[in-house]
Order: structure tokens, then C-alpha cells, then sequence
């Protein structure tokens, strides 16, 4: 018969060598309605986070000669994407514990006809505050619904493979993303950007009714009092915090090469045809890296991982990204700088469910994504203000961009020391 306290140091032994609670409830890791799940939260990821993957065609169309804001600068024009990539996180401080309690039926479908209804009003407006409206707040709220439950579905259903499985559902915002940039580049040339957007919202429409009827969570929902306590009680924890901290500082820079690369190399002279290119290349590369990583991450650590994806991408902004004027480089570092920082939106989930009760996890998401929010929010227009006040120079942002992701390593780092020390281990 087993030492009953002998089983409780190995358990503490575990829970501080991986960061996971001892106390999570099992969890199938696989199956045919866990791989359904993943198939509709796959076709979430493409219609939310892959129409976020495009704001750098919402940025040149917005502020070119014939764009509806051709009189606002750069800056202020990315003031609305990065409104619609910081409430794609930023809402699951709200939809994450109601997740937690009632499910993701009705965050599904509420959210997919706010969504579409916000995408349908982008193509009747014209005038800023109506695009702010439509597409930084309407849209963004309807696609955190959508996302915040697709993210925590999938925790629910897979534990020692999450970070595969994360990986192969991001991979939909990929694909998303070298589909709808293409989408968007050759109709609105031929039908203009009103009918681009309906045509895009109809798409987005089908898809999400697959999500709506495969998304299931493995653990049923567990009704209980909302507590200010929920969101406060995990930043108490350093490993929590700083794993929180350390995604402000990705996000603060993960953007904004997908906001300025098209204009940059325009203006690097690199034609139109081949500049509007970036964007899906970037994204193209970024589908095998969204599963490589993930699937090393269950191998050889996830928050290792996560170290080295944040050193790399900071690297490859500072040393190919500010020399690269050529189109050879440009396209280089689109290639690397996409494999890489795509990694990020599937580990970064995964980092938090490794260190929290899975039966909480709405709620410790929504909390983390409530710090990311904010570095997708200011991260952009700081850029642009920096390039703005250089005479549209992108070198300022390019090390914003860099420092940025060198900061989050950092914290990276911390974390790892927190959890497992100075040595080699799986963490």
C-alpha cells in the first residue's frame, strides 16, 4: 500500500517541477468529440483572430488616396485595429467566469450575430467614429465571446497534449489570415470594400454555425456568485502574475509588424502587388508554426518554449527586421518572424492553464487576457506615434517592437526560475 504522505511530496514534487495542480480532475486528451471541438474552435480561431491577422490591409485601405480616412494619419487609423485586436482578449475579463458558469452555447451564438452585425455595419460606414464603432468595438466584442470560448473549451478537453491541440486550433487563424488579406486585395479592386466586407461577413456567418454546433465543454458548467476575488486572487501568485505580465509585453509588440510591414515595404519600394503579399506570407508561415512549437512544448516544457519563441522573435526584429530594406529581407523576415511569434498564440494559453485549476480557467484566461488586451491596444498607435514623430522613420518602432518582446522573455525567464530553479527540467 502506498505512504499516503510519501504520495503527497510526490505530488508537491510535481506541482513544483510543472507548475500544474495535483487536484485537476481527469481529462480524456483526445477522442472523437475532443478533436470535434477542435475542428469547430478551428473554425472560430479563422474567423476571429484571422480577421485580426488582416489590419495591415485595414490600414493601407483606410489611410490610401482613395481610403474613407485618407485625411488621418497612421496612428490614428491604427487607434481601430488595435481597438479590434484588444477586445478580442479584453472581453474574457467578462466572458471568461460566465463561461465558467453557464457554458459556451449562448456566448457562441449571441456572439457570432454581434460579430457579423458589427462586420455588416464596417460596410456602410464612412466617417471614423462609425468605422471606430463598427469594427474597434462592435465586431471585437462579438469575436471575444466567440474566442474566450473556444479557448476554454479546448482546455477542458485535452491536458497532456494541450499545446498540440491549441496548436492545431490557432492554426485556423493562419489560415485565416492568408485567406481573407488575398480575399480582400483582389475583391475590393473589383466589387469596392462595401461588398468585400459582406461578402466576408456571409463567410463568417457559415463557418461559426459549425462552431456553434460541434463546441462543447468536457466539464459542465458550475453556477456560482460573481467575486471581484476570482480575477485578484491568481495575482497573488508570482508565477501567475509575472506569466501575465510577460503576455502584456508580447502583445505590446506582437502586432506591429503586422500593422506596418505592407506600408513599410511600399515604402522600401517594393511594389504594391509584391507588398500586399506580406501579410499572407507572414501568416502562411505561421500555420506550421502554431503546431510545431506546440507539439515540442508538451515534449520539452511549455514555459521553455515560450523563452525561447520570445528571444527569437525579439532577435529577429532587432538584428533582420531594422537592416532589412531589400525585398529579400523583408520576405525573409515575414518567413521567421511569422513561424515564430505565431507559436505564441497557442502557447500562451497553455502557459495558464499549467499554473491554474482547470476549474477555474475562465476566469484565470480572462484575467490573463485582460493584461494582453492592453498591450494589443497601446502597442500599435505607440508605434505609430513614434514613427510619426520621426518623420514616418520606422526605426522607432522596430526597437519598440524588439524591446518589447525581449521584455516578455525576460519575465519568461523569471517565471521559469520561480517554478522549477536553475535547472534543466521540463517546465
Amino acid at each position: 500500500m502506498e505512504d499516503p504522505k510519501m504520495t503527497k511530496e510526490v505530488d508537491n514534487e510535481n506541482q513544483q517541477r510543472t507548475g500544474c495542480s495535483p487536484e485537476q480532475p481527469d481529462i480524456p486528451d483526445g477522442g472523437f468529440q475532443a478533436w470535434l471541438v477542435i475542428l469547430g474552435c478551428w473554425c472560430g480561431m479563422f474567423c476571429t483572430f484571422g480577421l485580426v491577422n488582416c489590419i495591415g490591409v485595414f490600414e493601407a485601405y483606410y489611410v490610401s488616396a482613395t481610403g474613407p480616412l485618407h485625411r488621418y494619419s497612421q496612428g490614428e487609423v491604427s487607434w481601430i485595429t488595435s481597438f479590434q485586436a484588444w477586445g478580442i482578449p479584453f472581453g474574457g475579463i467578462m466572458f471568461g467566469p460566465i463561461f465558467d458558469r453557464y457554458g459556451p452555447r449562448w456566448l457562441l451564438i449571441i456572439g457570432t450575430l454581434i460579430y457579423v452585425f458589427g462586420l455588416m455595419m464596417v460596410s456602410v460606414s464612412t466617417q471614423y467614429y462609425q468605422i471606430f464603432l463598427s469594427q474597434g468595438i462592435v465586431s471585437a466584442f462579438g469575436s471575444s465571446a466567440i474566442f474566450n470560448s473556444c479557448i476554454s473549451s479546448v482546455v477542458s478537453w485535452f491536458k497532456h497534449r494541450r499545446s498540440y491541440a491549441f496548436g492545431v486550433m490557432v492554426s485556423g487563424s493562419s489560415l485565416g489570415g492568408v485567406i481573407m488579406p488575398i480575399m480582400m486585395n483582389e475583391l475590393i479592386p473589383r466589387v469596392g470594400f462595401q461588398w468585400t466586407m459582406r461578402i466576408i461577413g456571409f463567410m463568417i456567418l457559415g463557418l461559426l454555425a459549425i462552431t456553434v454546433c460541434t463546441v462543447r465543454p468536457y466539464l459542465p458548467p458550475q453556477p456560482k456568485p460573481f467575486r471581484l476575488q476570482t480575477y485578484c486572487s491568481g495575482l497573488k501568485e508570482p508565477a501567475f502574475a509575472m506569466t501575465c505580465t510577460a503576455s502584456f509585453f508580447f502583445y505590446w509588440g506582437l502586432f506591429i509588424p503586422f500593422n506596418y510591414i505592407v506600408l513599410q515595404s511600399e515604402k522600401a519600394g517594393i511594389s504594391p502587388h509584391i507588398a500586399q503579399y506580406m501579410l499572407p506570407i507572414i501568416n502562411a508561415v505561421s500555420i506550421p508554426g502554431r503546431i510545431i512549437p506546440g507539439f515540442l512544448a508538451d515534449k520539452a516544457g511549455r514555459f521553455n518554449v515560450a523563452i525561447l519563441v520570445a528571444g527569437f522573435t525579439s532577435i529577429f526584429c532587432l538584428a533582420l527586421w531594422i537592416p532589412g530594406q531589400s525585398q529579400g529581407a523583408l520576405i525573409a523576415f515575414s518567413v521567421l518572424y511569422g513561424f515564430f511569434s505565431g507559436s505564441f498564440i497557442s502557447l500562451a494559453p497553455t502557459l495558464v492553464a499549467q499554473i491554474s485549476d482547470i476549474r477555474e480557467i475562465g476566469s484565470r484566461q480572462g484575467t490573463c487576457f485582460f493584461f494582453q488586451s492592453f498591450g494589443a491596444l497601446t502597442g500599435s498607435p505607440i508605434a505609430g506615434a513614434i514613427s510619426a514623430s520621426q518623420n514616418g522613420s520606422f526605426l522607432g518602432l522596430q526597437l519598440f517592437c524588439g524591446f518589447s518582446l525581449a521584455a516578455s522573455m525576460a519575465f519568461y525567464i523569471f517565471v521559469r526560475i520561480k517554478i522549477a530553479g536553475f535547472r534543466l527540467s521540463r517546465v
